[in-house]
C-alpha cells in the first residue's frame, strides 16, 4: 500500500497551523505529536492492507480533530483536501448539538457510512489515547472512557484486523487505571 509523502507533508502542515499552540492535555508538547502518533498507527496498519485509500486514511488521521478543536471549518478542509477528506473528518467529528451521551454513537454511525479508511483513523486515535489518563480524571471518567473504547472496538473492529488487535491490547492494559487500587499507577 502506498501513499503520497507530499500529501502527508501538506496535511500535517495544515493540521499544525490549525492546532497552533494547542498542547496534548496534561503534556508539555504540541498537539501535533498526537496527530503524528495517530497517523503512525494508520501507516503501520496500511503496510498489511489491500484496497484501502491510504491517502484518505492518513489525511483523516492527521485532520480528525481540526473541526472539533480549532477554527477550521469543513469547507476549509474540502477546499484544501477534497470532498472525501471533508466527509471523513466530519464523520470523525462529534455533533455537539446532540446530548453528550449520543455523540459517540452518532459519530460511529456516520463513520460506518464512510470508506474503511475513516474507521481506521478512529481506531488509531483511540489506540493512541488509551495511555495513562490525565491526573485530574476521576475513576468514573476513566471507566467511561474505557467503555466508550470498547464500543469503538465492537463497532469498527471489523474494518481492520491489525488495528482491532492493537485496540484490544490497549483496552486490556487500560483497565488497570480504574481497577481496585490501580488509579494513577503507571
Amino acid at each position: 500500500m502506498t501513499w503520497s509523502q507530499d500529501r502527508f507533508n501538506e496535511t500535517i502542515h495544515f493540521a499544525a497551523i490549525a492546532h497552533g499552540s494547542q498542547r496534548v492535555p496534561g503534556q508539555p508538547y504540541s498537539y501535533v505529536v498526537h496527530l503524528a502518533n495517530v497517523a503512525m498507527e494508520v501507516m503501520a496498519a496500511l503496510a498489511s492492507s489491500e484496497g484501502i485509500d491510504a491517502d484518505l486514511a492518513i489525511a483523516c488521521a492527521l485532520l480528525h480533530d481540526t473541526i472539533e478543536d480549532t477554527a477550521t471549518s469543513a469547507a476549509d478542509i474540502e477546499e484544501k483536501f477534497g470532498t472525501a477528506v471533508r466527509a471523513g473528518v466530519e464523520a470523525l467529528t462529534k455533533n455537539k448539538a446532540l446530548p453528550e451521551s449520543e455523540q459517540m454513537t452518532d459519530s460511529l454511525n456516520r463513520i460506518l457510512e464512510q470508506p474503511p479508511a475513516v474507521g481506521m483513523a478512529k481506531m488509531a486515535d483511540r489506540i493512541t489515547n488509551l495511555q495513562k489518563p490525565p491526573g485530574h480524571w476521576r475513576t468514573e471518567k476513566i471507566r467511561d472512557y474505557y467503555e466508550e473504547a470498547k464500543v469503538i472496538h465492537q463497532r469498527l473492529g471489523h474494518l481492520h484486523l491489525g488495528l482491532s488487535k492493537r485496540l484490544e491490547t490497549r483496552l486490556e492494559r487500560y483497565i488497570r487505571y480504574f481497577s481496585e487500587g490501580a488509579v494513577g499507577s503507571p
